[in-house]
C-alpha cells in the first residue's frame, strides 16, 4: 500500500514537472518574442506597421502559413500555431472562452482542455491574423486583453468611415427628401402664377370688352339724341306747314 503510495506521488511529481517546464517554456518564449516582431512591436502595436497589415489582409495571407520572424517559435503567433488553432477548430477540440469584436476586427481567447492551453487569436474578417499559444492562464488574459485593445484601435477609422458614410447618406436622403418638397412647392408657385397671370389677362380683355362697349353705348347715345334732335326739328316743320295750309 505505501508502494503504491510513493508511486501515484512520484506520477504527481513528475506531471506536475511536466506542466512546469511547459509553462516556463511558454513564458520564456513569450517574453522573448517582442524580438521578433516587426519594429512597431517596439511602440506598443503587437500587430506591425499598417501596410503589412493591408498587404497580409489584401492577399488573404492570413489563413496561410506565415513564415516567423527571428527568434520566434510556436508559441508567439507563427504560422504552426495559426495551422493548429485552424485544425483544432475544425475538429471541434477546443472551447471559444472569450471574444471581442470591433469593426471587422475580432479577438479570441479559445481553450484546449485535453493540454490547458490556451490559443489567444486575432483576425480579421474572420481569417487568423496572429496566434499566440500558452499554457499561463494569467498570460492568456493578458494577450487576450492587448489583442482586444488593438481590435479597438484598428477598427476605430473603419468605424468612423462607416459613421461618416451613413451620415452622409443620411444627409442625402434628407436633401432628395427637401429638393422633392422644393420641387412640390415650386409647381404650385408655378401654377399659381400661370393661374395669375391667365386670371390678369382675363382682366385686361374684360377691361377692353368694356370699354368698347362704353364707347359703342356713348356713339349710339350720340346718334340717338341726334335722331331725336332731327325728329323734333322734323315734327315742328310738320306742325309749322299744317299752320299755314289754306282755309
Amino acid at each position: 500500500m505505501k508502494s503504491n503510495n510513493k508511486w501515484r506521488y512520484g506520477v504527481v511529481l513528475w506531471a506536475s514537472a511536466v506542466v512546469c517546464t511547459a509553462a516556463c517554456a511558454g513564458t520564456t518564449a513569450l517574453a522573448a518574442a517582442p524580438a521578433a516582431q516587426d519594429s512597431s512591436s517596439a511602440s506598443g502595436n503587437a500587430l506591425g506597421d499598417a501596410s503589412a497589415r493591408r498587404g497580409l489582409l489584401t492577399n488573404g495571407a492570413a489563413d496561410e502559413p506565415q513564415a516567423p520572424g527571428n527568434g520566434s517559435d510556436a508559441s508567439n503567433g507563427s504560422n504552426g500555431s495559426i495551422t493548429e488553432l485552424q485544425q483544432m477548430i475544425r475538429d471541434g477540440k477546443v472551447i471559444e472562452m472569450r471574444t471581442t469584436y470591433n469593426g471587422s476586427y475580432g479577438a479570441s481567447m479559445l481553450f484546449y482542455p485535453d493540454q490547458m492551453t490556451y490559443y489567444i487569436a486575432l483576425f480579421q474578417q474572420k481569417k487568423f491574423w496572429r496566434v499566440i499559444k500558452t499554457q499561463t492562464d494569467t498570460r492568456a488574459e493578458a494577450v487576450y486583453a492587448e489583442f482586444a485593445k488593438n481590435t479597438a484601435q484598428l477598427a476605430d477609422s473603419e468605424i468612423r468611415r462607416e459613421k461618416l458614410q451613413a451620415e452622409n447618406a443620411f444627409a442625402d436622403r434628407l436633401i432628395a427628401l427637401q429638393q422633392n418638397r422644393a420641387n412640390r412647392l415650386q409647381a404650385d408657385v408655378d401654377v399659381a402664377r400661370a393661374q395669375q397671370s391667365q386670371v390678369v389677362d382675363r382682366q385686361a380683355q374684360q377691361q377692353a370688352a368694356i370699354a368698347t362697349l362704353r364707347a359703342q353705348q356713348d356713339a349710339a347715345q350720340a346718334e340717338l339724341r341726334a335722331l331725336q334732335t332731327k325728329v323734333q326739328d322734323l315734327q315742328r316743320q310738320a306742325d309749322g306747314d299744317l299752320t299755314l295750309a289754306p282755309q
